[in-house]
């Protein structure tokens, strides 16, 4: 078991990554902050010991994933979403990262998490297959398929 102070520093290092992939899966104020207390209750129950601050960042990134996961598919869950804390979030934004936000909330699922991973984590297309444990092909053309549909959604003419 982890420290307090360890814990700590973990959600400070990792806490807005956390929230990020939170509303992106959920959509929800109210599931992102049950699945932070979750996350993060696991990583201070976590016994085992992390290679590097890398491979604790990408231990955070599927434990969050998963735990999205099991929410989404929760016999409980309703299978309407509502919108109000993430339209609440997007009036804080340009009007350019908005239509952006709704685009990429828009993709399916497995292209949302390339364009996160990639886009807004930083991770290159090898990194993410091992994170998300799919081939790095897989990869390639989720992101190449995910930019064609934003491209198209957001009325891009192919130049970047």
């Amino acid at each position: 078991m982890r420290g307090e102070e360890e814990t700590d520093l973990a959600i400070r290092r990792y806490g807005d990554m956390v929230r990020r992939l939170c509303m992106i899966h959920l959509k929800h104020e109210a599931d992102t902050q049950d699945i932070f207390q979750t996350v993060f209750l696991k990583y201070l129950l976590y016994q085992g010991e992390f290679e590097s601050e890398e491979h604790e960042k990408a231990w955070m990134i599927r434990v969050t994933l998963n735990a999205c996961k099991d929410l989404l598919r929760s016999f409980f869950r309703s299978r309407t979403v509502p919108l109000e804390e993430l339209t609440n979030y997007a009036h804080q934004l340009t009007d350019d990262n908005r239509e952006v936000l709704n685009a990429v909330l828009a993709l399916p699922q497995k292209y949302r998490d390339v364009i996160y991973l990639h886009y807004y984590e930083g991770y290159t297309a090898p990194e993410i297959g091992r994170i998300l444990g799919r081939k790095v092909n897989t990869v390639y053309t989720d992101l190449t398929r995910a930019r064609e549909r934003l491209r198209a959604m957001l009325g891009g003419d192919g130049d970047g």
